[in-house]
């Protein structure tokens, strides 16, 4: 890396220039962004992930753009044409695009206009024009392949095309209408049928609406600029690049090669450029808000390691039900019809309670969800006048957002051979209440339901950056190496998939690690992948307290050194609060140990293995507010942010359609971001100021005194960018019903439990 592009990278990023001297070397060495972030911070001066991502990013483009100068010094080099001013300037490009301005008189082209006036051997009387000493006395026709010529020479200019890209990206205009033949039904794109509005100024979202109503043939759209003064703009470079003596024939033939290599060569191809940069743009933007939305619902609370009964609501196919232990091991299953048959399914709800005790029911949020959990609740209700000795579980309401894509899935397969998919999705439902991120880093994150136009989006860069997000979250939390699934820990720090199996098939043959040194006993985990990982698999209960903390096994001499400073064993000194106060880490600083790795450690110490999510709390909904003709306005009610956007933030209030907090109604102060007010998982108080039963929309508010009426609806649903937010999607529900070792759960009488 040069000096240059590290004093580049230094002002982009806004970190020192041996930070990232220091990153670029630990990710050569093998490293991954959460092992530096957390185990090697006095190398790169206590960045956090996202700086570290930050400048493998950068390093990333520089390394391409570095790559493609040689590929362009070889081609122009091969054509004779290098020479050393060309190659200098080449050398201090630092832009991907300007590299390609520079290199378009020298690409390879398929045989265009001034090629074939060339061949002609009209290029002396194009020379003559472009120097203003033309003779008189050429045909129009010559004149017209001359003017070709000079019409490409001005398109190939660098400064030229850098200007008309310049005034297309600062100052065309998007404009969308509707298409013909114009649809006869109502569209979610109609606000967009006669629209305009800056480039430069288009939100992401507001931006890919419109880029998905052209795709789905509803929208005309295109960029529309002032001819006028691009022309005037493009004829100032024009004429200090040729320093022409005036000559008023020769002059009008370059204005008219200017405004045809504008038109023909130029518009089209930079049009296409300031399109194509912001669509990346907003991509970027809508991949960012989907991660961010992403981190908040897999760090969501977990309700712990407590029984679950899990009930994936149906009406027609009834409710199907799964029993999970603590540690998630399924234990059998059956099926009830709570509205064909209440009673009978609320004497096998009793049972079940009965038998195993869950501390909590999960109730999948889809089709008849509130019902089903009204139904639960009424009979745990009877269970307990009959009998108190019994513990009440909770009931908790969950969604069901890619609960049929993991049911179907080879991992599904994989874990459950021998049941049908629909209670796969009951599992994954009462496993995603115990621990959301242990089960929904099975699922493809673009199947969870926290993005918008994740389809619109380019698919590389939305699958990247939300594995980023899985694997921070994943490492950030840490991982219980013995119960840990394979998806699980393939997004360990340094695993994959292929030790995640071979770590699994250990376990699987030798029972329990009771050590990290045993990871290296697993097949194909070495040296470097022991370091990468060590630290963020967890063994409680194992031979060494160590192990069950965050604290990486190159440091446990260093904590027995602290341990003995104290005058006690290691077991004594972890969890103690009191004796880790003592510790002194100024006097353990060394070389390669400094203050904040040691306050690290100490922290530890206090609280080993300390999980950083909040303490779970169930949402509360009103139990007399299950289906959207149960909304009314005016109405007071606590939800559950579900996914935040760019124009605000959806919120799940116990019906089968969230209600959108616009922006504009989400404080009493002004909002610009969303993201900077709520993220997805908050419990929010919102008014409803407007319910639109017939499109499934419902107008929220959480200012403190809102208004509302059929005003404030008709606004809010006026609003741009106020989509429909979908639900927990349904499947197919075929199934048979028997648990292990019995023919299913009994439905006994509650008397008789």
């Amino acid at each position: 890396m040069t000096n240059e592009i590290l004093a580049r990278m230094s002002s982009e990023i806004g970190v020192g220039a041996y930070q990232i001297t220091a990153v670029e070397k630990l990710l050569a060495d093998g490293s991954t962004v959460p092992f530096i972030a957390r185990y090697r911070k006095e190398a790169h001066g206590n960045l956090d992930e996202v700086q570290i991502g930050k400048i493998q990013e950068r390093l990333a483009y520089y390394t391409e753009l570095e790559d493609r100068k040689q590929t362009v010094l070889k081609s122009i080099s091969e054509q004779g044409k290098l020479t050393p001013e060309l190659e200098k300037k080449i050398a201090d490009c630092f832009v991907k695009t300007t590299l390609e301005d520079i290199y378009q008189p020298y690409k390879p082209k398929r045989r265009t206009r001034a090629q074939i006036a060339k061949e002609k051997g009209f290029e002396p009387l194009a020379e003559e024009m472009w120097t203003g000493v033309m003779s008189a006395g050429h045909s129009d026709e010559d004149l017209q392949y001359a003017r070709d010529i000079v019409a490409e020479r001005i398109a190939d200019m660098a400064n030229v095309r850098g200007f008309v890209r310049q005034q297309f990206a600062t100052k065309s205009v998007v404009k969308s209408e509707v298409a013909s033949p114009r649809p006869t039904e109502p569209t979610k794109f109609e606000q967009y049928y006669d629209y305009s509005e800056p480039i430069s100024a288009i939100p992401s979202h507001r931006y890919l609406a419109i880029r998905r109503g052209q795709k789905e043939g509803v929208l005309w759209v295109k960029l529309e600029l002032d001819r006028e003064p691009v022309i005037e703009g493009i004829m100032s470079l024009v004429d200090a690049e040729r320093g022409a003596p005036a000559n008023e024939e020769c002059d009008a033939n370059v204005r008219t090669a200017a405004e045809d290599a504008y038109k023909r060569l130029l518009a089209p191809s930079c049009e296409i450029d300031v399109t194509v940069e912001k669509k990346m743009e907003a991509d970027r933007a809508a991949v960012e808000v989907f991660a961010e939305n992403l981190r908040h619902l897999l760090l969501a609370s977990p309700l712990g390691e407590k029984a679950v009964l899990a009930i994936d609501p149906g009406i027609r196919t009834g409710c199907k039900v799964a029993m999970m232990d603590a540690t998630g091991k399924y234990l059998g299953k059956t099926v009830i019809f709570p509205q064909q048959k209440p009673e009978e399914s609320a004497k096998a709800i009793a049972l079940i309670v009965n038998k195993y005790r869950p501390e909590a029911i999960a109730v999948g949020n889809g089709t008849a969800g509130r019902e089903t959990e009204a139904f639960v609740r009424s009979t745990l209700k009877r269970l307990h006048d009959q009998h108190p000795e019994i513990p009440t579980p909770i009931v908790v309401s969950v969604s069901e957002a890619g609960a049929s894509v993991y049911s179907a899935s080879e991992i599904a397969r994989k874990e459950f051979p021998d049941l049908d998919l629909t209670v796969r999705g009951a599992i994954s439902i009462g496993r995603r209440l115990q621990d959301p991120l242990a089960e929904l880093v099975k699922i493809d994150p673009k199947a969870i339901g926290v993005g918008q136009y994740q389809h619109d989006v380019q698919q590389t860069l939305l699958g990247q950056k939300l594995d980023e997000v899985v694997v921070s979250c994943v490492n950030g939390v840490g991982v219980e190496l013995n119960t840990a699934s394979a998806p699980l820990l393939e997004r360990v720090s340094g695993v994959g998939a292929k030790l995640a199996a071979s770590i699994v098939e250990w376990r699987n043959e030798h029972g329990k690690f009771t050590s990290r040194s045993q990871l290296l006993d697993v097949k194909g985990l070495g040296a470097k992948a022991f370091e990468q990982c060590a630290g963020f698999l967890r063994i409680r209960g194992g031979l060494n307290p160590l192990d069950a903390s965050a604290v990486h096994p190159e440091r446990y001499t260093l904590v027995r050194q602290m341990a003995e400073d104290l005058g006690m064993k290691v077991n004594e000194l972890v969890g103690n609060a009191s004796a880790a106060a003592k510790i002194d880490v100024r006097k353990y600083i060394t070389n390669e140990v400094g203050e904040p790795t040691l306050k690290d450690i100490v922290a530890e110490l206090v609280k080993p293995g300390r999980d950083p999510r909040a303490t779970f709390e169930p949402p509360k909904f009103r139990e007399d507010v299950t289906k959207i003709e149960d909304v009314k306005e005016g109405m007071k009610l606590e939800g559950v942010v579900t996914n935040v956007t760019a124009f605000g933030a959806f919120v799940d209030i116990g019906v089968h359609q969230d209600g959108l907090v616009h922006l504009s109604e989400l404080s009493d102060t002004y909002v610009d971001d969303p993201a900077k007010v709520v993220k997805a998982g908050d419990r929010l108080s919102v008014t409803v100021i407007g319910v639109d039963v017939a499109r499934g929309r419902i107008s929220l508010s959480a200012k403190t005194n809102p208004v509302y009426g059929a005003a404030a609806s008709a606004g809010a649903a006026a609003k741009p960018g106020f989509p429909r937010q979908p639900r927990g999607e349904r499947r197919p529900r075929p199934m048979s019903f028997s648990a292990p070792g019995s023919s299913g759960f009994s439905c006994n009488p509650f008397a008789n439990l």
